[in-house]
């Protein structure tokens, strides 16, 4: 059996080299998916400003709750959405242990000046850390700053002049007590209570750095700061230190958890059918072959024992060629959310034997499985019926391939119906299952689909004379067949159709509430990291301007369902009965008027209202982001919350819980009759660091931009699924076209012209490409349709451009697909 495996792979290269690219693009897939799991799990970074200290005292990056009751008691975490603080009197009690020398709370915070770019603000304990020290001059003292020499000679200041500084405490002139040594951080130290009060959040720091007496080892510290803090914090050491430099790594870890996994799962899925496909197809081509072994003699189990023989010489080294691509693909695409700030600068990949295991193990358990399975009924045949057997294609599908196909379909169908009565995050978290459950249900039925797309479609087919009537008959009595390559198809347009289409439906939807909701004649932006809380009062002062508002954007997690989910938060200034003029949010019930500026009130988008089953006058419980709790009232909802904010809340009750408590933007609603020019013209001369004035146009157009960068992660799921399967949709098409040799030869010999087969090819492929198209769309219009709805409280948006572009894609890749290798068999004498 061994020798009949070898001489099969040797003799029949075309079905085993289309098996070989299923197999190895799938461990590609697989393999990256499994390398990012891995990564989210065992991510790190390596300490920078805390290399030289032992042990850190950090906040801890979750927000967490109990949920169930007795023995089914457990806890729910959920990363913070900003950076989390600690009570910066740790820092005297952890300094109180016999083994510590010392203490230092560990102040940051955004520092703005004329000529300077961004400026981390500290205090002046804080130079402990990383060894800073005043290389000229002295510590600052009151109304004083040590820079370093670089911010120095921008800011065209130094020792014993003085420079004006803006930080989110207020803005104010300062002399330079000092500058620090050359090649230091662009820093600015402030005195230890004026670090506090400039900070935004006084009497809270980021971490405290614990330095230990000489001979008490990094253990012995780190358990004497356990001993003081308690429960109020966590002690790091080691890599551990590095996350407390970066506490927005609990965030990125857990996405990439989510890409690994939830992604992946489709991912190893979707990569498993198309391989069983791929071989089934492959055993499929071979039935002479094994019905000819059966009329000399073999046995059902030396049958099975080649077909598992081949896999086991194919899969593996298909898989293994996959792995190296897998972890380039898994690298590029970890480095790319690097770049785009979704995970800290210094996480690597770690690719370990775990997902090699998986990667190969899948190919080789899906070619096993579904090459014991396509031999199961030729080998069982009796040897003096089995030629006769291979020479007709089976019709009806096995009962449990039909009874798995038709459970998958309607599993689909009562997600879609359950999708339906949700909103928000629950909505969206169905998705994936809907399609998963609808794509499995299309490979099971995929010769009952085949046949049925064949007889519809093949009657227009008839019309276009012998080439396509030998079309229309081909497909129809070939369903099997040709369900091998509408599969892949189906599957690349309903993923990759849900996933473009569902961001494309919040992308428009929130771009038109921007459009509709920003009702402000001027916006005042920032190129250096915000603008200071006095912006707005300041602009409202200039001539021709009616009203101003301050917007401060920051997130916050909300509990809704027993589970924690991150939001966008509005914090706006002033008046809330001014905010019609510059925000037109669409109010459903209550009034804005009714808010508050001491945060126990709060303004609800209304899909979010609906998420967390709250109404006006209910409390609803909120994590800031530093992990501050609230339990504010709903005095009102509103309709826009997708694109301007899904809370809204006073600015004085989130600025002192954002990581930065600069406004991100000022509304500014001009008076009646004001020259527009003239305004913008006197908003730039307020001379604020880095801001920017723009009108209403110029600051959606801004917006939409925003919204096209967020839309990456959804484009690069897609891109990575399609690509998998439209290869292996093509390489499904030319094994298909390679067994048709002798069908070709056939119709030569009875007078059919070259042309008139590439015709009928040509043809066969367009209504491969027209069942693909359809049953794919069919599917992701079902998933989309309740999902949309629960995302945006509107209908599905499908871009004209990315229909077009999936359907000339689709087209291209069946046409060349068929009309290459038939060339290259009509080049062949009959």
């Amino acid at each position: 059996m061994n020798g009949l495996a070898r001489a099969s792979v040797r003799f029949r290269p075309a079905s085993f080299v289309g098996t070989f690219v299923a197999l190895f693009f799938a461990a590609a897939v697989v393999m990256a998916c499994g390398t990012l799991l891995q990564t989210g799990l065992t991510a790190h970074v390596a300490p920078v400003r805390y290399a030289h200290v032992p042990v850190v005292v950090a906040p801890d990056p979750d927000a967490r709750i109990t949920v169930g009751h007795g023995e089914d008691r457990d806890t729910e975490a959920e990363p913070l959405t900003d950076t989390p603080r600690l009570p910066a009197a740790l820092a005297a009690r952890v300094a109180a242990e016999p083994g510590v020398a010392a203490a230092v709370p560990d102040i940051a915070f955004p520092v703005q000046g004329a000529g300077l770019s961004a400026l981390t603000g500290r205090n002046w304990d804080a130079r402990l850390v990383e060894g800073a020290t005043a290389a000229q001059g002295h510590a600052p003292g009151a109304g004083e700053v040590v820079l370093d020499p670089g911010s120095a000679q921008a800011a065209h200041t130094g020792v014993g002049r003085t420079v004006t500084l803006t930080a989110p405490g207020g803005t104010a002139a300062y002399r330079v007590a000092g500058l620090t040594a050359p090649g230091t951080a662009p820093a600015a130290y402030f005195a230890e209570s004026a670090a506090h009060r400039l900070s935004g959040h006084p009497g809270y720091a980021d971490a405290v750095a614990v330095l230990p007496r000489a001979g008490i080892t990094t253990d012995q510290a780190a358990d004497q700061a356990r001993h003081a803090v308690g429960h109020a914090a966590q002690v790091r050491t080691g890599d551990g230190r590095g996350a407390a430099e970066q506490p927005l790594l609990a965030g990125a870890k857990e996405m990439l958890i989510a890409i690994g996994a939830s992604f992946g799962g489709i991912a190893a899925a979707t990569a498993v059918f198309v391989v069983m496909g791929t071989v089934a197809l492959a055993i499929g081509q071979r039935s002479r072959e094994i019905a000819l072994l059966r009329a000399i003699g073999a046995t059902p189990r030396q049958i099975r024992r080649t077909v598992a023989t081949e896999a086991l010489l194919v899969a593996p080294l298909a898989g293994l060629a996959g792995i190296l691509p897998g972890i380039a693909l898994a690298r590029w695409w970890l480095g790319q959310l690097v770049h785009k700030d979704a995970v800290p600068h210094g996480v690597t990949v770690a690719a370990g034997w775990i997902p090699m295991v998986v990667a190969v193990g899948a190919g080789l358990l899906a070619a096993l499985t579904a090459g014991l399975l396509a031999a199961r009924r030729p080998s069982k045949a009796r040897p003096s019926e089995a030629i006769g057997e291979a020479a007709v294609e089976r019709r009806r599908p096995g009962v449990i391939r039909t009874v798995l196909g038709v459970a998958a379909v309607a599993g689909g169908i009562v997600l879609a119906a359950v999708a339906a009565h949700t909103t928000g995050d629950d909505a969206a978290s169905v998705a994936l299952g809907i399609v998963f459950c609808l794509m499995v249900g299309v490979a099971f039925l995929g010769p009952v689909v085949a046949w049925l797309a064949s007889t519809v479609l093949g009657l227009p087919l008839r019309a276009g004379g012998a080439a396509g009537v030998l079309a229309a008959a081909n497909t129809r009595a070939n369903a099997r067949r040709l369900a091998s390559a509408i599969t892949p198809i189906v599957l690349v347009t309903a993923f990759a159709g849900t996933l473009l289409c569902m961001q494309s439906s919040v992308q428009h939807e929130s771009s038109r509430q921007i459009r509709d909701g920003v009702v402000a004649d001027q916006v005042l932006g920032s190129d250096a990291g915000g603008l200071p809380a006095g912006t707005a009062a300041r602009a409202a002062q200039v001539k021709g301007v009616d009203g101003a508002v301050g917007v401060l954007r920051s997130g916050a997690l909300y509990r809704a369902s027993g589970a924690l989910n991150s939001t966008s938060v509005l914090g706006v200034d002033g008046d809330p009965a001014a905010l019609p003029g510059v925000l037109a949010l669409g109010v459903r019930s209550g009034s804005l008027a009714d808010l508050t500026a001491d945060g126990r009130t709060v303004a609800v988008d209304t899909l979010l209202a609906g998420t967390a089953k709250v109404h006006v006058g209910d409390r609803i419980s909120l994590w800031l982001g530093d992990g501050t709790t609230l339990r504010p009232t709903v005095v009102a909802t509103y309709s826009r919350g997708l694109g301007l904010g899904s809370l809204l809340l006073p600015r004085a009750a989130v600025a002192p819980h954002a990581a930065n408590a600069f406004d991100t933007e000022v509304l500014v609603h001009d008076g009646k009759g004001a020259d527009a020019a003239a305004v913008q013209r006197d908003l730039g001369r307020l001379g604020v660091p880095g801001m920017r004035v723009t009108d209403r146009a110029g600051y959606r157009a801004e917006a939409d931009r925003d919204l096209e960068l967020n839309a990456w992660a959804n484009r690069v799921m897609a891109a990575v699924l399609g690509g998998f399967a439209a290869v292996a949709a093509a390489n499904t098409l030319v094994m298909t076209v390679f067994d048709r040799r002798r069908e070709v030869a056939l119709l030569r010999l009875a007078g059919t012209t070259r042309r008139q087969v590439l015709r009928m090819l040509r043809l066969e492929a367009v209504l491969v490409a027209a069942a693909g198209l359809g049953i794919g769309t069919l599917i992701a219009w079902v998933t989309l349709v309740p999902i949309a709805r629960g995302l945006t409280g509107a209908s599905p948006y499908v871009p004209a451009p990315l229909a077009l572009a999936l359907l000339a894609t689709t087209l291209t890749l069946t046409l060349a697909s068929t009309t290459l290798p038939a060339r290259v068999l009509l080049r062949r004498a009959p």
